[in-house]
């Protein structure tokens, strides 16, 4: 749960520094040549930082310990953080972006210095490149043998799950920026402008909504993966004193699991055999997955909700 929790925190650290650097440059080259394709980026890299920011508020708030009003802890904040900083992307990134774009369709005035703009940007999209690269590599320790869309679809992680779709959708808006800037300076046609600051707004708003939908599953209530799930069942059964698994609930909550299971127990043990052997399953799964939290262990003869 430690290496998961840092494996986080380093990409959102190494994506927020990268974004720093790169608003900076990008509103700098902005006001100079007045393209709306770079100022669409400024904006985005303003906001992306922004978004960082956000998700460093979730974490903290997520690792509040639990308490009578919430007593399985907050670790569901870090979703709702996340939530926000999807709805940020598509709205202050992605509507703001289709505006300017659609402003710029009617615009007379000429990209001034050009060349200081496609400089600029092909200097953001190396940053963004190791960003990327950055968040992929944290990504990859957790994936296992799932490609990288399968893990999007599955993981838990939803401050990983952002980082991943804003490097993407940065790298994605600066390639077309880059497009736009060049057409433009090439042909004199300012349209090529206005189009890439709208090309980059659609990026933004479908990685946005992306985002979201994953996101809001995760708010709602998810199991634990499908893998977590196995190795949990696999250990319960390996108790001698369990004849059957009669029905297992998990919920994640941030980096913390809640597991509910309702057994068939062996008839011939005594009721201090029983709690022991109890005990012994649970520390054993405390052990080996130290994400779950809490454990609601029921024995039973029957299958009776």
């Amino acid at each position: 749960m430690a290496s998961s929790e840092h494996s986080s925190l380093k990409s959102i650290f190494l994506a927020l520094g990268a974004n720093f650097f790169i608003a900076v440059a990008k509103t700098i080259a902005a006001v100079i040549t007045g393209s709306g394709a770079m100022l669409a980026e400024a904006i985005h890299s303003g906001a992306d930082c922004g978004n960082q920011l956000l998700l460093l508020l979730g974490i903290k708030n997520a690792e509040k310990p639990a308490d009578e009003t919430h007593p399985l802890g907050y670790g569901k904040a870090i979703y709702f953080w996340s939530f926000i900083v999807a709805l940020m992307l598509f709205s202050v990134g992605g509507m703001f972006s289709v505006y300017e774009g659609v402003h710029k369709l009617n615009s007379k005035e000429p990209i001034n210095n050009p060349q200081l703009a496609i400089g600029i940007l092909a200097f953001s999209l190396v940053l963004e490149l190791i960003a990327l690269g950055g968040v992929i590599k944290q990504i990859n320790k957790l994936k296992g043998d799932l490609s990288l869309v399968q893990w999007f679809k599955s993981s838990r992680k939803s401050e990983l799950i952002v980082i991943l779709g804003e490097d993407s959708a940065a790298v994605g808006g600066l390639l077309f920026a880059l497009g736009a800037v060049v057409m433009s300076m090439v042909t004199g046609n300012l349209v090529y402008d206005a189009i890439g600051s709208i090309a980059i707004g659609f990026i933004l708003i479908v990685v946005a909504s992306l985002v979201a939908v994953e996101i809001k599953s995760l708010i709602v209530g998810e199991s634990a993966d499908e893998g977590l799930r196995k190795q949990i069942q696999s250990i319960i059964l390996e108790n001698d004193n369990v004849n059957k698994i009669f029905s297992m609930r998990t919920l994640q909550l941030g980096t913390d699991i809640m597991l509910a299971v309702k057994v068939h127990m062996q008839k011939n043990i005594s009721a201090k055999e029983l709690i022991l052997s109890i005990n012994t399953t649970e520390k054993q799964l405390k052990q080996e997955i130290p994400e779950i939290r809490w454990i609601f262990f029921e024995p039973d003869l029957t299958d009776i909700d």
